[in-house]
């Protein structure tokens, strides 16, 4: 079902066609970066994630390999970053593990890209199933997901929060 709501957004803006499906996994980097062709830095890796010890479900989308930077997110969100484990994933963003895109999520979630991405001329996240991905700019997503900029990837070459994905 959410790669329908993700579909739907995708043609509000005449882009419906941009999702591509797979006869493989896509679900984590290295299964989308091989399936796509590309450098795993192009995957935009979408994370279901919290404030410790806060409510509200999140996505913040950073490049493949790309770590969360702790004192940039506690900067940036006031607390330390919790994952959405897999088993409320679904409930919490309306896609599934592998799946988590920032277009298409239940009505409330908040978008928050890593200006990293902007690095790239294409991005490529999924698109609500664990086996597809939308090619998109940076440009685009920030507009079409209704996302904010934010500063929260380590650095190269920090060893910051291992993501998962």
């Amino acid at each position: 079902m959410s790669v329908e709501e993700v579909r739907e957004q995708l043609e509000r803006f005449g882009a419906g066609e941009r999702i591509r499906t797979f006869p493989v996994s896509t679900a984590s980097v290295a299964a989308a970066a091989e399936a796509l062709g590309v450098p795993p830095d192009r995957i935009a890796k979408t994370l279901a994630v919290r404030v410790k010890g806060a409510g509200e479900v999140f996505v913040l989308v950073l490049p493949g390999g790309a770590r969360v930077d702790n004192a940039r997110f506690r900067a940036e969100f006031g607390g330390k970053p919790q994952f959405v484990g897999r088993e409320d994933c679904l409930a919490a963003t309306g896609h599934p593990p592998g799946g988590v895109s920032p277009l298409g999520l239940k009505p409330g979630v908040k978008v928050y890209l890593d200006r990293s991405l902007t690095a790239y001329s294409e991005v490529y996240p999924a698109a609500g199933e664990p086996n597809n991905c939308i090619v998109l700019t940076p440009e685009e997503l920030f507009e079409w997901s209704g996302g904010s900029w934010v500063a929260v990837a380590a650095p190269s070459g920090s060893q910051e929060m291992e993501t998962p994905g």
